[in-house]
């Protein structure tokens, strides 16, 4: 890469990485939250419930923009709203405040990923993409990562209110992309094509792809139900039917963090070589073996080591993804496609963990009245790795892959 299109990637991955964090300082602390606001931990999991549901609002505002006015701007404006949400947040009175603040946040939330992805696959080698996908994806991680650290080391200092105040910290991102980031060249070089369509580019899209996209929110349906299947009731798990401690939470994220991060670099450049649906169909399947491992260890080691697996899987084939999106996307609509059929798929998944902690409290409860997390995540994860396995294949029927083809037209660049 040459030095633009490494400043480009580095803003999209902070980007990413400090909205994800921002996310999971939510779900680090759901338990807690629970007490402060004496709700159940079902009530306070319909903060995540809105927050996934919003998030296509703000792939399609974001989109949008970003396809008619370029990536860049509509970037910038993303990261300060999603930042100063999380600073209210930390000074929520109340728990209706705090799910109107966490509903506003899932707009913000949901605009960054399409911006940062069609910004950084639009500036990458095309050889480079398989590779780049999983490290670009992994921000995800990253910032899972990140919110575990400060579970682990700052929660019993500063509690969650001073946890989310650290969660504005992403707004000074804005000042390295002003400064160091320029405007999309695909986007620059399509200039002239999008002028000379009459209509709405994303409407004119939608009219001659619409297969794409009603198959693109039910694979990205499936795709979100594997990731917050597997994690958001995670440390509630730790926390409820282990009865860990937030410190040892935070460590243990952090390890299936790591095993995350590891999966998508893999998964994302092993795509580059053997193809992007054949490696997300062997993460998926692999994933299914780990579940036992994963849900029904009883000591601290099998738990570590069943959590870096499983994450290894799931991330290895989230890894895949931006490439693989930006690759089968309408050229015109790659600033709104990405990002609003993975947002889509958000809001298909967004119950999820709701429906999880229910199921753990009634149909997997066990005969003292516990609650059985393991069980409810186990038999949950096992049906959308088959979900994903299946829409998967059934990609080939719909679009072609597409790796290492080019993005922008032979026409060159026009000059901002």
């Amino acid at each position: 890469m040459n030095r633009s299109a490494l400043r480009t990637f580095i803003a999209s991955f902070l980007g990413w990485t400090l909205d994800a964090f921002d996310f999971f300082l939510v779900i680090v602390v759901v338990p807690h939250l629970a007490t402060d606001f004496n709700r159940s931990v079902v009530d306070v999991l319909f903060a995540v419930t809105l927050t996934l549901a919003l998030r296509p609002v703000g792939a399609l505002i974001f989109g949008w923009f970003a396809d008619r006015y370029g990536r860049r701007v509509p970037l910038m404006v993303d990261i300060a709203l999603y930042s100063v949400l999380e600073l209210l947040t930390a000074f929520a009175p109340n728990f209706a405040i705090f799910l109107v603040l966490r509903a506003l946040f899932g707009i913000a939330m949901g605009g960054e990923w399409g911006l940062g992805a069609a910004l950084a696959m639009e500036s990458l080698p095309p050889q480079r993409r398989g590779l780049f996908s999983g490290l670009l994806q992994e921000g995800y991680a990253v910032g899972y990562l990140l919110a575990n650290l400060a579970l682990w080391l700052l929660y019993e200092r500063i509690g969650w209110r001073g946890m989310f105040i650290v969660g504005a910290l992403p707004a000074f991102l804005i000042f390295f992309i002003r400064a160091g980031v320029a405007e999309s060249p695909v986007w620059q070089a399509q200039q002239h094509e999008r002028l000379a369509l009459q209509g709405d580019v994303l409407l004119t899209a939608i009219k001659r792809s619409w297969p794409l996209f009603i198959y693109g929110m039910l694979f990205m349906g499936a795709f979100n139900a594997m990731s917050h299947g597997t994690q958001d009731l995670y440390p509630t798990f730790l926390t409820k039917q282990h009865g860990f401690s937030p410190a040892l939470v935070g460590q243990l994220g952090a390890i299936t963090s790591i095993g995350a991060i590891l999966g998508g670099i893999v998964f994302g450049a092993l795509s580059q070589r053997l193809g992007r649906r054949f490696c997300i169909v062997v993460a998926a399947v692999l994933g299914i073996l780990c579940i036992p491992l994963w849900a029904f260890s009883s000591t601290i080691a099998m738990l570590a080591l069943g959590g870096f697996l499983m994450q290894f899987m799931v991330q290895g084939a989230w890894g895949i993804i931006p490439a693989h999106l930006n690759e089968i996307a309408p050229p015109l609509a790659r600033g709104t496609f990405p990002g609003f059929v993975y947002q889509i798929g958000n809001l298909i998944a967004s119950p999820a963990s709701q429906f999880l902690a229910f199921l753990a409290a009634t149909r997997y409860a066990t005969t003292t009245g516990a609650h059985d997390y393991g069980h409810a995540m186990a038999v949950f994860t096992a049906g959308v790795f088959g979900a994903v396995i299946l829409f998967t294949l059934l990609g080939n029927a719909v679009r072609k892959e597409s790796r290492e083809a080019p993005f922008a037209p032979a026409s060159p660049p026009v000059s901002p």
